[in-house]
């Protein structure tokens, strides 16, 4: 174990959104700027950031103008920021939570300035997203060290690449999950655990996303202990022409219409209430819902700051520190297969790791289920 940090500053991050409507073209203009987003040459992809972000921002406003005008993820991300930092104290004698985001204020080089001025002696970077990908975290944990790098911060820096298996995660939600299934009214509902999309083309290129998000649903599936528990996983928020890993949330609430089963739609890409809960979810696929016939809709949601998921929080922190070194929510050994390339992870995945969740996977009891997952 290494020895406890004085000072150590812990980062919390997330996608960011904008913070008014004046803010909302250039949030996007930043989104579709990363080459971890689009994934064209340079040139090609500042032309096609600026035409995107000229066509949509018109949209996307009026879609904030229904919840205030602005992004509320700074806002939760600012509360799951107090609540670690309030049961982090363990950790080190003087411990500070830092947030930035990685399209908006405050970004990473705001985050990294601040950092610097608290002086910390060890530094742990946490994503606000349990499963890892190059469009997430990767994106953002590469962001933040090239600013570190910038402005001269020398502390040791350490981050957790992912916990799409860990106990706390799953077990909030699954909380939840089970909660409304046992509060819905009337036939056997089914779990639809959603998730955001991505282009098929950046799983190909190794990305573990789409595995790890598979592992993650059927972990809470079974940590709900409920007995034959119909459920399946789809994905939201596509955008553009281009070939989206499936099967789509809208295809799965009409799928549930035909079968003439309620529904309980459960986010697990997303920790905190935004955008696309608040309107896609509440809103849209809610409305969708009903006017294909699901007798009934229930929205499980974020896990925020529940009080499972800090202190998971914070013990993944612990076992960054420990190790002096990027670790998953397993241990120090990569959880995903060699074919996905991009995991930040050397060497090939522990058998410890694979068996946590193969047999999960075959407890899955629709077989339509069984098919949309694989």
């Amino acid at each position: 174990m290494k020895a406890r940090p004085k000072r150590l500053a812990i980062v919390i991050f997330n996608l960011g959104g904008p913070d008014g409507p004046a803010a909302v073209r250039p949030f996007l203009f930043n989104l579709f700027s990363d080459p971890n987003i689009l994934l064209m040459p340079a040139p090609l992809r500042w032309v096609a950031a600026r035409l995107l972000s000229t066509f949509r921002a018109p949209k996307t406003r009026r879609i904030y103008d229904s919840i205030g005008g602005k992004s509320v993820l700074l806002e939760e991300t600012n509360a799951q920021a107090a609540a670690l930092q309030a049961a982090a104290t363990d950790l080190a004698d003087d411990v500070r939570v830092f947030v930035f985001m990685r399209y908006w204020h405050p970004f990473p080089g705001e985050a990294v300035a601040q950092v610097k001025d608290f002086a910390p002696d060890r530094v742990v970077l946490l994503p606000l997203y349990p499963q890892f990908s190059t469009t997430t975290t990767g994106t953002s944990v590469a962001a933040f060290r090239g600013e570190a790098a910038r402005q001269g911060l020398t502390a040791p820096i350490h981050h957790l690449c992912c916990y799409p298996h860990d106990e706390g995660f799953i077990g909030a939600v699954a909380e939840m999950v089970a909660s409304a299934h046992r509060n819905t009214i009337g036939p056997r509902p089914r779990v639809i655990f959603c998730a955001h999309s991505l282009p098929e083309k950046t799983i190909a290129a190794g990305d573990p996303y789409q595995s790890q998000m598979q592992e993650t649903a059927a972990l809470i599936a079974q940590r709900t202990g409920i007995a034959g528990l119909d459920w399946t996983l789809s994905y939201q928020s596509r955008l553009g022409p281009v070939k989206w890993i499936g099967p789509s949330l809208v295809s799965e609430i009409r799928r549930a219409g035909v079968d003439n089963v309620p529904v309980i739609v459960a986010p697990i890409s997303f920790v905190s209430e935004h955008v696309e809960t608040l309107v896609e979810l509440d809103r849209d696929v809610r409305d969708l819902a009903a006017e294909v016939g699901v007798p009934g809709f229930v929205r499980v949601p974020a896990v925020r700051t529940h009080p499972q998921y800090i202190s998971s929080l914070v013990r993944l922190a612990g076992a960054v520190l420990d190790r002096g070194m990027s670790v998953c929510s397993a241990g120090v050994a990569r959880i995903c297969a060699s074919r996905h390339g991009k995991c930040p992870l050397p060497g090939q995945p522990s058998s410890q790791s694979s068996a946590q969740v193969r047999p999960v996977e075959a407890e899955r009891t629709s077989p339509k289920a069984s098919a949309a997952a694989a």
